[in-house]
């Protein structure tokens, strides 16, 4: 008899992208001649960056040759890549980041997911409320948790993120042992500063935890005072792991490329309290499990650190954040609170009432999809998150949807 792992039975039913989904389909039905736009998710829309285009046809054009064609690759990222992203992402920071601490992959999502295969199914884990759903989903398949109840998994350990905290957690008042941190954060645009930072840095060195430190989308940072690598915190090296990804930076949501960064500092311990080096750890499950990201599409991955590369990356972001611009401030016009849109592709708005409600007034009276907040935690009630991912046309007719709608 074939037995299941049965902690997938205590995960909660995608209601969120599921109620998400039946809504919209609902009312494409009852309005099948009315425009429909979405605002929800964080898919990029504007093509590829011409210089990585580029790129990426000479080397398939490489593959078309017998004296320049490649197979399989190294599974933790060609050297050219890994040396690019080691020089410019961390280095020009102050950042002490070698290039064989970095592991190429095709996601920040996989790996954030993937990383809590390296700890012990007793360890505490700690994540903010509203939070990332993968780094919760993952750690009740893996068997850390308890069952789900009012919102919340029994033994993980929720750190709030309101208003009142400018939705940056505190530390935790009882111990943990892994952290998972996202700035600029996801959902809330929210981002940290280097003394918010150190907070974090200082708690995990004297405890001996972890800190999983998402910056996916550092990129949409231009505040100078705002950290971009949790590793320009002194210490950090020694209790942080770091993913970022090219998805939003480059829109290689379709083309999948990230890296994920294990120090070499970096330990985890044995129950009898050895040391483990998780670089060697990682290195060994990413190796096993992974046969590396495609050859153009790490060459595409390079050229975003060339002269060209910069240049329109930054036009990209600059696009996406002008979106978010007129976002956040057709909802501060009409008196909503927000957070985020100036550091972050997302806003997050105070709908100063229940998260579905506000919904589905926008989605049957505006025509505009956006995400409820609720469908984050727990803390994520009474708001809603737009997404600055889309076509300036369709940003800027949706928000004069909307303002038409909520105008007081």
């Amino acid at each position: 008899m074939i037995l299941v792992n049965e902690n997938y039975g205590k995960l909660e039913a995608s209601y969120l992208f599921s109620d998400i989904a039946k809504r919209v389909k609902n009312y494409q039905q009852a309005n099948p001649d009315k425009e429909l736009i979405r605002l929800g998710i964080g898919d990029v829309t504007e093509p590829l960056p011409p210089a990585c285009v580029a790129a990426m046809h000479k080397a398939v054009d490489e593959l078309a040759e017998r004296e320049t064609f490649r197979g399989y690759g190294p599974e933790q990222g060609y050297d050219f890549l890994r040396e690019a992203i080691a020089r410019n992402d961390f280095q020009a920071r102050g950042a002490e980041i070698a290039p064989d601490e970095i592991f190429v992959s095709d996601g920040a999502k996989c790996d954030t997911g993937n990383i809590q295969e390296l700890f012990s199914t007793r360890i505490t884990v700690a994540v903010s409320d509203p939070v990332y759903p993968v780094y919760v989903d993952t750690n009740v398949m893996a068997g850390r948790t308890g069952k789900c109840a009012r919102g919340r998994y029994k033994k993980l350990v929720y750190l709030p993120c309101t208003t009142e905290n400018n939705f940056i957690p505190s530390l935790p008042e009882q111990p943990v042992d892994l952290i998972y941190l996202c700035f600029p954060n996801n959902p809330t645009g929210a981002t940290a500063t280097r003394t918010e930072l150190k907070k974090w840095v200082d708690y995990a060195r004297e405890n001996k935890a972890l800190i999983c430190f998402d910056a996916a989308y550092e990129a949409f940072i231009r505040d100078p005072e705002i950290p971009h690598s949790i590793y320009e915190i002194e210490g950090a090296r020694d209790v942080a792991i770091e993913f970022r990804s090219f998805s939003k930076v480059a829109g290689f949501t379709g083309t999948r490329c990230a890296y994920t960064v294990v120090p070499k500092s970096l330990q985890g311990f044995t129950r009898s309290g050895e040391p483990v080096a998780l670089h060697a750890m990682w290195n060994r499950r990413h190796s096993t499990k992974f046969n590396g990201v495609s050859y153009p599409v790490q060459r595409a991955a390079e050229a975003v650190y060339s002269p060209a590369g910069r240049e329109q990356v930054r036009g990209l972001i600059d696009f996406y954040l002008a979106n978010a611009a007129i976002v956040r401030e057709t909802m501060l016009s009409l008196g909503y609170p927000v957070t985020g849109g100036e550091n972050s592709p997302y806003i997050w708005i105070d709908a100063q009432r229940d998260s579905w409600k506000f919904f589905d007034r926008l989605l049957n009276r505006a025509g505009v999809v956006t995400t409820p907040g609720a469908g984050f935690g727990r803390c994520g009630r009474g708001f809603i998150r737009i997404s600055a991912f889309n076509s300036r046309e369709n940003v800027e007719k949706a928000m004069t949807r909307i303002s038409k709608v909520l105008k007081r």
